[in-house]
């Protein structure tokens, strides 16, 4: 642990891009190797030196960001700023300059709720991490906010606003509880654990990304906001419960005058719980009243 310690945050996890030409940690144990090598090639993890990834080392909060950023693939290329975000717009203990400065604020725009005093440089949780995770995931997938029951030993010392994310990591298999039936969320999160736990939810987002698109007719509704913004609402048709959604997923604006947004729908889960109640599912976005607003079904890879 001592030459661990003397290690910069961002050469422990991810900031360090030279590789060895194998995969051959001798500390990685079978049941994370898989999760870790796919993520070494990927150039998502490292390990602390050649020979080396310290699986049951402690993680940061700053390496979890990043980690999850890189290993799903996060970033802002869909989303059009008046003015480049900075970290230390919304972070205060969050430099600029920092080497995790720019996950930070990925993640941010990529719905993941982080405390807007963390420390970076802190240990992070079981159920802190997870609930980050499935945070974007659930985003980056346009997945439909289900409710499941799971019995867990330990539910109870779950902090109430991550047990349905929680939950819901344990149903995507994300995760598992241990022999007791316990999750042990307020543990400190291993550096293999992270790793096998991003793993198992990118090889969930890519299955959910195979799924059909779902058809049907959306309207668009233009609303003047001033003379040089519109607001843009996209409209379903309505549907019986609250379990439909639209979802905006990107933004092109073409030369010849059209802002094309594109969109994905998502039906409710035949295991879902939803109120019945007619809705009729809606997305905003605001756009430069100099171009047309045009609606497409998002490609299923976008």
């Amino acid at each position: 642990m001592n030459k661990l310690a003397t290690l910069t945050l961002s050469s422990i996890l991810l900031g360090s891009l030279t590789f060895n030409t194998a995969f051959a940690f001798s500390d990685v144990e079978s049941g994370q190797a898989e999760a870790i090598s796919a993520l070494y090639k990927q150039g998502v993890v490292s390990g602390v030196d050649s020979d080396h990834f310290v699986p049951k080392g402690k993680i940061s909060y700053a390496q979890s960001v990043q980690l999850i950023v890189k290993g799903l693939d996060l970033n802002l290329e869909l989303i059009d700023f008046v003015k480049q975000p900075l970290a230390s717009d919304t972070f205060k203990n969050v430099p600029d300059d920092a080497w995790f400065a720019n996950a930070f604020v990925i993640a941010q725009y990529n719905g993941v709720d982080i405390p807007k005093d963390v420390n970076p440089n802190a240990t992070i949780t079981r159920e802190q991490f997870g609930h980050m995770l499935m945070q974007a995931l659930e985003k980056k997938g346009n997945f439909p906010m289900i409710n499941i029951k799971l019995e867990v030993k330990d539910e109870d010392q779950m902090t109430p606003e991550f047990q349905g994310t929680l939950l819901r990591m344990i149903h995507y298999k994300i995760t598992s509880l241990d022999k007791d039936g316990k999750l042990n969320p307020k543990a400190e999160l291993t550096r293999g654990e992270a790793a096998t736990w991003v793993y198992n939810a990118a090889k969930v987002l890519a299955a959910h990304s195979e799924q059909p698109v779902i058809k049907e007719n959306v309207t668009v509704s233009v609303e003047k906001v001033n003379d040089d913004v519109n607001k843009i609402t996209l409209s379903r048709e309505s549907k019986p419960s609250s379990g439909y959604e639209i979802a905006i997923t990107g933004i092109n604006f073409n030369e010849d005058g059209n802002a094309v947004i594109s969109y994905t729908l998502t039906d409710p889960k035949p295991d879902s719980m939803n109120a019945m109640v007619i809705t009729e599912p809606k997305a905003v976005t605001y756009v430069s009243s100099k171009y047309k607003a045009v609606a497409e079904p998002a490609a299923v890879n976008e």
